[in-house]
């Protein structure tokens, strides 16, 4: 169990295996107890140290939906900044307007692309960004 006490249910976080469901009861749970408008939760699926699966899911409270990204296969150079990067494109995608699977899929996109930089700043451009969060859904990152 996490700190809060809920657990995604039919997930092994130590052996990569995600199960979509399970997250949508921990959103569910955390905007009831806290009264959040929205949860974003990150995905990841540990291949190896240097090879995860990352995606995430985004809960509008107030239309009861629930968005998961596309899931990128990653390579990872530097795992450092990750979060901070999806917590950053969540919020700049929400500012300007974005519908919740638009959000979700920019911070997604944003974040998926800082593991491929090294360091802790995300160096990319937003058109580079926008570019992978539209792109053809193949999940690979080209760099």
């Amino acid at each position: 169990k996490d700190v809060f006490g809920i657990e995604a249910e039919a997930t092994d976080i130590y052996g990569g295996k995600l199960n979509r469901e399970g997250y949508k009861s921990v959103a569910r749970q955390l905007a009831d107890r806290f009264g959040f408008e929205m949860v974003a939760i990150t995905l990841r699926e540990s291949h190896s140290a240097f090879d995860n699966g990352w995606s995430a899911m985004l809960y509008n409270v107030a239309k009861d939906e629930y968005c998961f990204s596309k899931k990128y296969d990653l390579h990872i150079i530097d795992r450092v900044g990750g979060g901070d990067s999806f917590g950053g494109g969540l919020i700049y995608s929400l500012l300007s307007g974005k519908d919740t699977q638009s959000a979700v899929e920019f911070a997604v996109a944003a974040s998926a692309l800082k593991h491929s930089i090294e360091g802790d700043y995300n160096m990319v451009t937003l058109p580079e960004v926008e570019k992978l969060a539209g792109g053809d859904g193949s999940g690979r990152i080209q760099r």
